[in-house]
């Protein structure tokens, strides 16, 4: 199982939110740079980056640091927030992302996901957030009409690399993940599924691990690995003995 450290970017520093509120951001690195090379020397090998002020305004705003991100590690970034047609998903991938997360374009125009993942194979992943088991959109300001499953079902055969499930809920608060629906969903598709949302703590990461579902490839941890209730080393270690 891959473990995906996450940097969340706001005002180019890096915070971790709760449930999604911009209001409850707390500051954990004022250099983006710095967390993103101690992930790395942690022996992580994924970076999971989110533009948190891009997710809200629908484009990219913390270009600068992930630019500076892209030139200072060589781990592999996954990038979401604010990526919505199909110039910025090139530009990105030309600065070298390694994958682009797509979630509010994937809701409201799939045929333009379906469409990019044939041209950027292997380079695209859904990025599919729910709240109550519907899907949330915009930063998390709206709630489309379906569920997430449901969403996740329009992508089958489109050449997507892997759906990233966050159950809002949950995302920041440290309670566990939402295993059921994750599971759920896990079982409802052949894509790939990374876990995202409510890590606190190694048993959390143990469970998830302990459903030994062949489709959930790998898991987004922030707050707990900012905070110290996850030791890098022991997730590691646990995700590779997984």
């Amino acid at each position: 199982m891959i473990i995906f450290p996450a940097i969340d970017l706001k005002g180019g520093q890096v915070v971790r939110l709760m449930r999604g509120e911009m209001a409850s951001a707390t500051i954990f690195n004022e250099d983006p740079v710095a967390q993103a090379q101690a992930f790395e020397a942690q022996g992580f090998e994924w970076l999971h980056l989110v533009d948190l002020d891009g997710a809200l305004e629908g484009r990219s705003v913390n270009e600068t640091a992930v630019h500076k991100i892209l030139f200072a590690s060589a781990l592999p970034v996954q990038l979401g927030g604010g990526i919505r047609d199909r110039a910025a998903i090139a530009e990105w991938l030309e600065a070298g992302v390694r994958r682009v997360i797509l979630g509010t374009i994937a809701a409201k125009d799939p045929d333009l996901v379906k469409e990019v993942a044939q041209t950027h194979a292997g380079r695209i992943a859904v990025g599919i957030d729910a709240r109550d088991g519907f899907v949330a959109v915009q930063g998390w300001t709206a709630t489309a009409d379906m569920t997430a499953i449901d969403l996740a079902r329009r992508f089958e055969d489109a050449g997507v690399t892997a759906i990233i499930y966050t159950d809002v809920a949950r995302d920041g608060m440290g309670t566990g993940l939402n295993l059921e629906e994750t599971a759920a969903l896990a079982s409802a598709v052949t894509i790939p599924v990374i876990a995202s949302g409510g890590i606190g703590s190694i048993e959390d990461l143990r469970a998830l691990i302990a459903l030994n579902h062949p489709n959930i490839q790998g898991v987004i941890i922030g707050r707990a690995l900012y905070d110290g209730r996850v030791d890098p080393a022991a997730a590691l270690a646990l995700a590779k003995a997984g």
